[in-house]
């Protein structure tokens, strides 16, 4: 079952829920622009849907994985770090402001910090979110 996130206390309820991200990683991405060729090889060349779903895990027990769908989506700024280093977070920020929801890998950020922050950043029109059951572990999801 989804569930829509539209303003900053439908915000806080589901960071709480999700423990602000505490001990999560990104498991996986996946984007959908909306374009597209057909097999007589035409192309609809336009990003009508631009949907990026993501996939969490996190070492907790209630929502071990959970999925968050930007619809919508203006940009994401993904920055992994190389293999030397871990991809824990261990705090996010999620934000709405101009009627945009941001979503960012790191706790206490503003829309001031995200052009000079060196992490992975998420901004769209809409949100929405679901928990993913029996899906724990390196298995791919999407």
């Amino acid at each position: 079952m989804w569930y829509e996130i539209s303003s900053e206390r439908e915000i806080n309820d589901f960071m709480k829920k999700i423990n602000f991200f505490h001990d999560c990683c990104i498991k996986e991405l996946k984007y959908s622009s909306g374009a597209y060729v057909n097999n007589r090889y035409e192309m609809y060349p336009v990003n009508d849907k631009r949907i990026l779903n993501v996939a969490f895990q996190c070492q907790s027990e209630e929502n071990g994985m959970f999925e968050l769908e930007f619809q919508g989506l203006k940009y994401l700024k993904l920055l992994p770090l190389d293999e030397t280093y871990t991809c824990e977070i261990l705090d996010a920020t999620m934000f709405m402001q101009n009627e945009l929801i941001y979503w960012c890998d790191c706790g206490g950020l503003s829309e001031a910090d995200l052009d000079d922050y060196m992490g992975t950043v998420i901004c769209a029109e809409k949100l929405r979110w679901r928990s993913i059951i029996n899906h724990m572990g390196d298995r791919e999801f999407y």
